[in-house]
């Protein structure tokens, strides 16, 4: 290997690995699940959220499986969770760097791995806990197959790329299938083989992608309900509803049964709104987006349009411009995507374009600096510089207490660069590799400081973002907002600025305001709804939802159970630890409570299992009332914890609630500091 690519993984790995524990079990819902897998095989096949086997996380397992693996080798630990995603950030670098360099040389391999590392987005969630870093993962390792069977047209590439999108798919079902038109048609087109063969082939991979990804589906979809974990996300505890309904189509169209605040109608069209941000073709780009991902799209797709311009006369088979469709194709078919999708949408989801972004900027550099003598080909890599220069200062004036010379650097020092690269065929060595390199740090040095502070700043709960306080402004939460937007009816109010103490903005009528988006040390203030989500304020009591700061830190969670919202999970007391693991071992579960982040805060603390009443909203309707009693009568829950749930702790018909209510009317009620519990093993004198 080259002593410079080994250089790119170790510089890549110490990065992605400071301060990694400073997150803790960072997304308590899977962390949980982690948990769970690592003291159940059962639990760890079919990726249940306890060791009990009550329900499982909303997605297929095979993301949980490598820190399960970790977890039951090393204990139950920070490093344990987050370490196989420091591997996978890692393997994903050398993926690209491998893919670029073997058609376009080391330098271009270098380029684009270096830009992939620097990328905030890619930092964040390269050392958090959310499926993500393997599916982007293995959508590298699909693209570089795919490339490598256009090389030489041998069919055990395919099968290999057949085989990677299949685990993609158990590891976030359907985005795992975005770019196969782009690459399906690339390579039955430019692979070196006559049509019936490589038709043939794609037949093959097509095997491959069921073989690999279907033979779960149907152990679960076979396997007796009775005696296996409720599918959670899903109302009929379907995997194949889940996959088509709350995790396929329902991102689509906004339609999403089960999801907190019902799935309002999709917010597409030309830049429509929807509780879940604004869609439109510059979603990519927006203040709620643009500071993730979007630092070097603009050179990105000026490089692709004169990569292919430069290749447009070249032969079918041609490994330049197919590498160009390749990463191209798959970076537009996902932002496209992601640009109009209405439903769910996290702005961590864009981890997904980064493989992408960083493969075509080093391949377009690297093949315009080759063809520098020629007019177009400088002026065009002056274009992308300028491009990058003007949008870095963009981003950067998006949060103008933040290093406010920095944008002064990128915009100036890249016009500078773009002034020289017009020049640079005509100037000595020394000043064009001058050039080059100022090229580097101006185009490079805005997203370097978001991701130097991704890496310095922890990250918990189920929504979070990359970059200093208020580089996202989302709507809905994340850990920083700027000034919050309105929520939408049943929705969502927006997110408060960590560090200025910010308030969550107003829920419309009926709406329940969303949490400030605290962090450690700062008191992210809860929304406020209006005329019917009255809340209070710092995380208490109230039907606004709580604080989104860090348990135990500056920002606050609510009292009575500690229900963290979406943001985060409860702080649990060392006497409410020490209650629920008392004659723990007699139980399956220790406790119950509504929803799943509270539930995963008190199984993390404990780990015994605590069953997620409702799964992640506390709206799956699992288990049922007539369930959960036949658990209680026979011994197998010890207490309920109050308070949690997104959809059953705010009242209504739902099975959640009618648990709650049949609980609170039942047994006794156990108070240990601001949590409250009830024994399930005592009922009280009147019931």
């Amino acid at each position: 290997m080259r002593p410079s690519f080994l250089a790119l993984l170790l510089a890549t790995g110490v990065l992605y690995l400071y301060n990694l524990s400073a997150s803790g079990y960072a997304n308590s819902f899977y962390s949980a699940a982690v948990q769970a897998g690592s003291a159940s095989w059962k639990a760890f096949f079919f990726g249940s959220l306890d060791a009990g086997n009550a329900i499982t996380v909303d997605k297929p397992p095979a993301a949980l499986w490598p820190m399960a693996l970790s977890v039951r080798i090393f204990g139950l630990n920070s490093w344990a969770v987050l370490a196989p995603q420091v591997v996978m950030g890692v393997l994903t670098v050398a993926v690209v760097y491998a893919a670029v360099r073997r058609r376009f040389g080391p330098a271009a391999g270098l380029i684009a791995g270096a830009v992939l590392a620097l990328t905030p987005v890619a930092a964040l969630m390269f050392r958090f806990n959310n499926p993500d870093a393997l599916l982007a993962l293995l959508m590298s390792l699909t693209v570089y197959f795919v490339l490598r069977g256009i090389e030489d047209g041998r069919t055990k590439w395919l099968v290999w790329a057949g085989a990677a999108v299949g685990f993609a798919f158990l590891t976030k079902t359907l985005q795992a299938f975005l770019i196969l038109p782009a690459l399906a048609l690339i390579y039955g087109f430019c692979a070196p083989v006559r049509l019936r063969r490589r038709l043939g082939q794609l037949l093959l991979a097509t095997v491959a992608i069921v073989v690999s990804g279907g033979w779960w589906v149907a152990i679960v979809e076979l396997w007796p309900a009775s005696s296996r974990p409720y599918i959670g996300g899903s109302q009929h505890n379907s995997f194949l509803e889940l996959t088509f309904g709350y995790n396929g189509l329902g991102r689509i169209n906004g339609d999403e049964t089960g999801s907190v605040g019902g799935g309002g109608g999709p917010g597409g069209g030309g830049g429509g709104g929807g509780q879940w941000g604004e869609t439109g073709w510059d979603r990519m780009f927006n203040s709620e987006i643009g500071s993730q991902i979007s630092w070097l799209l603009p050179a990105a797709l000026i490089l692709l349009v004169a990569g292919l311009v430069l290749t447009r006369k070249t032969a079918r088979t041609d490994l330049t411009r197919a590498s160009f469709l390749a990463w191209g194709g798959s970076l537009l078919m996902t932002a496209g995507v992601f640009s109009y999708m209405a439903g769910i949408f996290h702005q961590y989801y864009t981890v997904a374009l980064s493989p992408y972004v960083a493969a075509v900027v080093g391949m377009g550099v690297t093949v315009l600096w080759e063809e520098r003598s020629r007019a177009w080909a400088s002026l065009t890599l002056a274009a992308a510089a300028t491009a990058t220069a003007a949008w870095g200062y963009v981003l950067l004036n998006r949060t103008p207490d933040y290093l406010p010379w920095l944008k002064w650097l990128v915009l100036v020092g890249g016009l500078a660069v773009a002034l020289g690269l017009i020049f640079v065929s005509r100037v000595g060595r020394r000043l064009a590799v001058a050039t080059v390199a100022a090229g580097f740090v101006t185009c490079l040095a805005g997203p370097t400081a978001y991701t130097l502070s991704t890496v310095n700043s922890a990250h918990t709960g189920s929504i979070v973002t990359a970059g200093p306080a208020g580089a996202s402004r989302m709507g809905f939460g994340g850990r920083g907002g700027g000034p919050g937007r309105a929520g939408m009816p049943g929705g969502f109010g927006g997110g408060g600025m960590p560090g200025q103490n910010g308030q969550g903005g107003q829920g419309a009528p009926g709406g329940n305001g969303f949490p400030g988006g605290g962090v450690p040390g700062q008191n992210g203030r809860t929304g406020q709804g209006t005329p019917n989500g009255q809340s209070q304020q710092n995380g208490q009591n109230g039907n606004g939802f709580p604080g989104g700061g860090r348990t135990g830190e500056g920002g606050r969670t609510g009292g009575a159970g500690g229900m963290g919202g979406l943001l985060d999970g409860a702080n649990v007391s060392s006497a409410a630890k020490k209650l629920l693991q008392a004659n723990a071992s007699r139980y399956t579960w220790v406790a119950a409570s509504i929803g799943s982040q509270n539930a995963a805060s008190y199984q993390l603390a404990t780990a015994d299992p605590v069953m997620a009443i409702g799964g992640f909203n506390g709206t799956d309707p699992s288990p049922t009332l007539a369930q959960f009693k036949t658990y209680v009568a026979d011994g197998r829950i010890h207490y309920f914890i109050a308070g949690g749930g997104m959809g059953g702790g705010m009242g209504g018909n739902g099975t959640a609630s009618q648990i709650s209510t049949w609980i609170e009317k039942t047994f006794k009620k156990v108070t240990v500091g601001s949590a409250t519990f009830y024994d399930l093993t005592q009922q009280t004198g009147d019931s």
